[in-house]
């Protein structure tokens, strides 16, 4: 009797299943079109929650039916104690790629040092993340770490540290969710999808600033900017990539229709991002720099005459063929895809293949090194798209481009010409500097973080010295020749060119979460407006408006009151006349900080 019964039990089980199944597959909701248009390299795990708290009423039966008759698994219980918010493992494909690896951070004391380090990195191939005149990150396997540290001095072999303890979870984290549902708490409040709103706001509801996005994404949302605003947005295209993509871009300004007076050439700002594939953060910092823009123009006076006077072209990535491929392959990808003479070294790093001052001796043999220069100036097709573009637009569509901004990561930097040497001096150094400090300084005012300004060849130069002439210059980690930023300076006689190395420091490097979009965007935009202003000829004087009211509210930490900080204070002056050597950035530095506590006092009022 006792077995008539249990085969009953699995007759009924049986049918239930098989009923269970046909159900399921016929109410099955179809996957959502987010979904099936974002490809990534791996498959994301689904939560707890998605795996068991979804079932349907059939399924609920059957569960409770095989419970009833033989009890819950005695494992599930353990399986499931984890809270439904932990966070998801890296898949395998992640974890088989990057889990062994390790970024370390060097301390470099002497041009020796600095001399070793350049050379066993280049014998390895390894992957210079970033360097400044204090440290220098490098990402490589666990494994070489002893053979890295064997060609290095003593005094370097126990000069470093770990950033980063788990770079495949740091990795896996950096993709969004492929649904909206694990946004934070506060995100829900209000679903604005597009709020043109410049006061401050704690609670962001913009929802295409929430998550980095792919090039699907990007490309229609720019449509979508030109018409909504027809009257000064126009979507444009750079040129060609190397695997056949457009490089779009975003030309915003008012031109006037109704002017007696002749019209001469068309002041332009050109601001990019995207040209080192993995550097997410640029990417979105020019799109929310130019969002920012776009919906100020006729709320605010100032920023509506910014486009009124000058036209601003917006390239959120000049490496299309490489930011793809960081979502579909490889995040960590920087160069572009181009074929080299090694069919498995593919790339070309377009920020050292400009035509001025082409360096392509310590990488043109090594097609993979990160930042292989080519094997001649502009070989690499984006960066002569590009060159060909500005070149274009100077000559034959009466532009005349005055302002250059480069947006990179990582290191919170204002760079200026020249990257390929120290040894020349720019002309305008000393307008240069003035800028760069006041670019330094809006970024400072909106939300406190501190970005360096110096010259782009300092990357690896001592600062135990306060003269400029006796400053030691240490060997370069890497060229810095044939950027676009000493290309647009010098040949195309840009006057005041910026890179501008955004967030972190070191700690996320490349891998910034998602949620330092806004916040560095914010800082980018106060540093854009500072620059229209200035290079409109007032000095950045009158920006109140603009870096406070309107967008940001620096609040003082010891009253807590919301009193904005105003930037009455006057930036350095001249010291010397223009060409001449000039004052030392050290110098300018101590006026910088002595403007940080004319800040600081204002800020307790």
């Amino acid at each position: 009797m006792r077995s008539l019964i249990d085969f009953l039990h699995l007759y009924l089980i049986a049918i239930l299943c098989c009923l269970t199944t046909s159900i399921n597959q016929a109410t099955a909701e179809p996957s959502s079109g987010f979904r099936q248009s974002l490809s990534l390299p791996f498959q994301i795990p689904q939560s707890p929650q998605q795996l068991f708290g979804d079932r349907r009423p059939w399924t609920r039966l059957r569960d409770g039916i095989i419970q009833s008759i033989w009890g819950p698994p005695p494992s599930s219980k353990a399986k499931n104690s984890r809270p439904c918010g932990s966070r998801a493992s890296p898949p395998p494909t992640l974890l088989a790629r990057y889990g062994g690896d390790v970024v370390l951070r060097f301390k470099i004391q002497t041009a020796e040092e600095a001399q070793a380090l350049a050379e066993a990195t280049n014998i390895l191939f390894l992957d210079v993340w970033e360097f400044t005149s204090k440290w220098v990150d490098i990402r490589l396997s666990k494994d070489v770490v002893p053979s890295l540290l064997g060609l290095l001095p003593p005094s370097l072999q126990h000069a470093h540290t770990p950033l980063m303890h788990d770079l495949a979870q740091a990795i896996f984290e950096s993709y969004p969710s492929p649904a909206f549902g694990e946004l934070s708490p506060s995100s829900h409040e209000d679903h604005r999808a597009f709020s043109p709103d410049l006061r401050t706001s704690t609670d962001e509801t913009n929802i295409f600033f929430r998550n980095y996005q792919p090039l699907s994404v990007i490309v229609p949302w720019m449509r979508l900017l030109q018409s909504l605003f027809p009257t000064h947005v126009r979507m444009i295209n750079i040129g060609v990539s190397y695997e056949g993509r457009d490089i779009p871009a975003l030309r915003v300004g008012v031109h006037p229709t109704n002017s007696e007076k002749p019209m001469g050439p068309r002041k332009t700002v050109i601001v990019t991002g995207g040209s080192h594939a993995r550097e997410w953060i640029s990417t979105s910092t020019v799109n929310y720099v130019a969002y920012s823009i776009i919906t100020a123009y006729g709320k605010s006076k100032p920023m509506t005459k910014l486009l009124e006077q000058m036209d601003w072209i917006f390239i959120p990535t000049l490496n299309p063929d490489g930011y793809v491929y960081t979502w579909q392959n490889d995040r960590l990808w920087r160069k572009n895809r181009q074929q080299t003479s090694l069919r498995f070294c593919r790339g070309v790093d377009l920020d050292r293949s400009f035509g001025f001052e082409w360096d392509g001796q310590d990488s043109k043999n090594n097609p993979c090194s990160e930042s292989f220069s080519g094997e001649g100036p502009f070989q690499a097709v984006e960066s002569r798209r590009f060159a060909d573009w500005v070149k274009n637009e100077t000559e034959h569509d009466n532009a005349d481009v005055i302002g250059f901004l480069d947006f990179h990561s990582y290191s919170q930097q204002v760079l200026y010409p020249f990257s390929y040497s120290c040894a020349s001096a720019p002309p305008s150094l000393e307008n240069l500097e003035e800028l760069g400090i006041g670019l330094a300084k809006a970024i400072r005012v909106s939300s406190g973080e501190i970005y360096g300004v110096t010259s782009a060849c300092e990357g690896s130069v001592t600062a135990k010295s306060k003269g400029r002439k006796d400053r030691e210059v240490y060997p370069r980690i890497e060229s810095g020749g044939g950027s676009a930023l000493d290309w647009l300076y010098h040949e195309m006689r840009v006057r005041y060119a910026y890179q501008i190395k955004l967030r972190d420091t070191g700690s996320y490097g490349f891998l910034l979460p998602a949620e330092n979009i806004i916040p560095t965007g914010k800082e980018a935009f106060n540093a854009v407006t500072y620059f229209g202003k200035y290079l409109l000829g007032n000095g950045g004087v009158g920006l109140e408006e603009d870096l406070v009211g309107a967008e940001t509210g620096h609040r003082s930490t010891s009253s807590g009151s919301s009193t904005p900080i105003l930037l009455d204070t006057e930036l350095p002056a001249a010291q010397q006349s223009y060409g001449q050597e000039s004052a030392d950035p050290a110098n300018f530095m101590e006026e910088s900080d002595q403007m940080d506590s004319e800040l600081r006092r204002q800020g307790r009022r």
